[in-house]
């Protein structure tokens, strides 16, 4: 069976929700959406199949992936409209690997309500979970044939890079030997390429070039891996009153995250066996353990090299935009969405 995790997936919504909201007309495209979602997930036979997708699709959530992909069709000239099909094998694929991410970390809610192996059975997830995952390719279909190609092509090839990822994550979690190039390539996967295709979708459906689908796909993924190593700083570094979950959790949880591999590369020999012992064990009170290994990334020079990678990313991103060939009221919603990422302080 087709298992996905998207923990990353959440921690970008927070940040992605900060930014939309002050875009002009992305309430419109997202009402527009959500209209759309309702009137095509009625619950049909057989029951117990397609009852869960209605279910977990009724959940709510904010929609920003399926909002990027109208908002770039927009960016290229063609009415949001046409991007909708687009956007709802985005969502529905979105959803689709919570299921299964619910599955593997035994998770009994999802938004505040039962998950859907808790509310059915884990067969039945797994199940109406692969279903999601079909419909979502059928959507292409509605498409003229060059246009579904170019679409089911992306579609493929993110949807298994995800997987890739998420093999890659799972793999970290009993390895001591990941190099920085294979965590930077993990969270690529897990996290940006999806961010990246949602923007090419819309550029697909709009007929923009193929250059001009790269660029935007290339700035989506750039502030994708820019903004988890900006989580992975905040993780450790952020404010605890205004970041929203526990500073230091993946420290506690012993995440082998951009700080903690970039420590190992720099830190002293005794350093590095101070943190590989903090990092071998589970104190019911993880402050002291929090602080000292906060402690080696600074010293070590960590935090300073992920704030260089952070900016590194995010000038990428910033840099393709000179590439693109749209109106400045345009790219001024493309350079809000990445300025955003890059002051981000919470």
């Amino acid at each position: 069976m087709f298992y996905i995790r998207c923990g990353l997936f959440v921690k970008l919504d927070v940040f992605l929700t900060k930014i939309i909201i002050s875009m002009h007309s992305i309430e419109q495209y997202r009402t527009a959406f959500i209209s759309y979602l309702e009137s095509r997930t009625k619950t049909k036979e057989p029951k117990n199949l397609y009852e869960p997708i209605t279910y977990i699709l009724g959940l709510g959530g904010k929609r920003l992936r399926p909002v990027l992909t109208l908002m770039a069709a927009e960016i290229f000239d063609k009415n949001y409209r046409n991007a909708l099909d687009a956007a709802l094998a985005i969502e529905i694929f979105h959803n689709f690997s919570l299921v299964h991410d619910d599955i593997m970390d035994a998770a009994p809610l999802r938004r505040g309500k039962s998950t859907v192996h808790e509310k059915w059975d884990v067969n039945t997830a797994i199940l109406s979970g692969d279903a999601m995952l079909i419909t979502a390719y059928q959507l292409f279909e509605n498409y003229e044939v060059n246009i579904f190609h170019d679409l089911a092509r992306l579609f493929g090839k993110t949807a298994l890079q995800v997987c890739e990822g998420q093999q890659y994550d799972v793999d970290f979690e009993t390895r001591e030997d990941v190099t920085v190039p294979e965590y930077l390539k993990m969270i690529e996967y897990k996290t940006a390429v999806l961010v990246g295709a949602a923007l090419k979708m819309g550029g697909i459906v709009a007929g923009a070039s193929e250059a001009h689908q790269n660029h935007i796909y290339q700035f989506g993924r750039n502030l994708g891996i820019a903004f988890q190593l900006q989580d992975d700083y905040l993780d450790a570094f952020g404010d605890p009153k205004t970041f929203g979950k526990q500073v230091g959790g993946d420290i506690i949880a012993n995440k082998k995250t951009f700080l903690y591999l970039t420590a190992r590369d720099l830190a002293s020999v005794e350093q590095k066996r101070a943190m590989e012992h903090l990092f071998s064990i589970y104190p019911k009170d993880a402050t002291d353990k929090v602080n000292t290994v906060k402690e080696i990334f600074e010293q070590s020079s960590a935090v300073e090299k992920t704030k260089e990678a952070i900016q590194k990313y995010t000038h990428e991103a910033f840099d393709v935009l000179d590439k693109l060939e749209i109106s400045a009221e345009k790219r001024a919603l493309l350079e809000n969405f990445g300025k955003q990422l890059m002051h981000r302080e919470v």
